[in-house]
C-alpha cells in the first residue's frame, strides 16, 4: 500500500437554497423562511494514495464539483475533515482562480504564488506555460476578454506545468479544440507517469478509462461506490440507463 496523501473523512457540505423573492415581498413576509439548507455532499469518506489517478463520476448536481472545491480549500466542509497531508493542491477548473482584469501573464504569476510556488520558480517556467497555452499575444490581454476555451488552456497550462503534489481537474480536459485536447491528454499521460496524484471529475468515460486507477461514484451527494475503473463505470452506465 502506498502513502496516503489525501484523506476525506465523513465530509458533509451544505448550501443555502435562497428563495426567489423581491425586496418588497421580503418586507411584507418577514416571517417567511428565506432559505432552505441543501446538503450537497453527505458523509463522504475516502483516501487517495500518492501517484493515484482517481476519477469522480455522478450525474449533474451530485456534488462532484462541490467536493473538489472543498478539497482545494476554497471553502470548508460543514462536517468532517479533509487532510491533504501538507501537500500542495491545485484546482484546474473553468471560471475560478483568475482575476479577469489582470492579464494572462499576471494571472500565471499570481496563481503560482497561490499554489505555494516561489515567484522566481513561476517566472522560470513562465514561457513554458505561455507556449503550452497557445494564447500568443492574448497572454498580455485581460483574462475577461478570453473565450472559455482560451481560459481552459491557460488553466490547464498553469496547473500541469507548475509542480504541485495533488492536481484536481474539473471537466477542463473536455474543453477546447481537438488539437489542444490531444495535447492535454498527452500531458496528462506524462503527469501520470511522473507520480503526480490526480483527481478527475468528468462525464467522459473514455477519459476516465484511459487515466484512472479507481473511480469514486457519487449520487445525490452520497458515496455509492469506490473501486476498479471498469467495474464501477459499468455499474454507473447501467444505473444511468435505467
Amino acid at each position: 500500500m502506498g502513502e496516503i496523501v489525501l484523506d476525506v473523512n465523513h465530509v458533509s457540505i451544505d448550501y443555502k437554497n435562497l428563495m426567489h423573492m423581491s425586496l418588497h415581498q421580503s418586507f411584507l413576509n418577514k416571517g417567511v423562511k428565506k432559505a432552505d439548507i441543501v446538503r450537497a455532499v453527505n458523509d463522504v469518506s475516502f483516501s487517495v494514495e500518492e501517484g493515484e489517478i482517481v476519477g469522480i463520476i455522478g450525474r449533474n448536481g451530485s456534488g462532484k464539483t462541490t467536493l473538489l472545491r472543498s478539497i482545494a480549500g476554497i471553502f470548508q466542509p460543514d462536517e468532517g475533515t479533509i487532510d491533504t497531508k501538507n501537500r500542495r493542491v491545485s484546482l484546474m477548473a473553468i471560471g475560478i482562480g483568475f482575476n479577469g482584469n489582470n492579464t494572462g501573464r499576471e494571472n500565471i504569476l499570481k496563481s503560482g504564488m497561490l499554489l505555494g510556488c516561489k515567484p522566481d520558480y513561476v517566472k522560470e517556467h513562465m514561457e513554458e506555460i505561455i507556449e503550452f497555452s497557445e494564447l500568443g499575444d492574448f497572454i498580455d490581454r485581460p483574462v475577461r476578454t478570453y473565450s472559455s476555451g482560451m481560459y481552459s488552456k491557460l488553466s490547464f497550462a498553469v496547473t500541469a506545468i507548475l509542480d504541485t503534489d495533488i492536481m484536481l481537474v474539473d471537466e477542463v480536459l473536455s474543453v477546447g479544440d481537438e488539437h489542444f485536447r490531444k495535447k492535454s491528454y498527452k500531458k496528462m499521460t506524462e503527469l501520470m507517469l511522473s507520480n503526480r496524484t490526480v483527481l478527475i471529475v468528468s462525464h467522459a468515460t473514455d477519459t476516465l478509462k484511459k487515466f484512472c486507477n479507481r473511480i469514486i461514484w457519487i449520487n445525490d451527494g452520497s458515496l455509492v461506490e469506490i473501486g476498479d475503473t471498469d467495474a464501477v463505470l459499468k455499474r454507473y452506465d447501467e444505473f444511468m440507463n435505467l
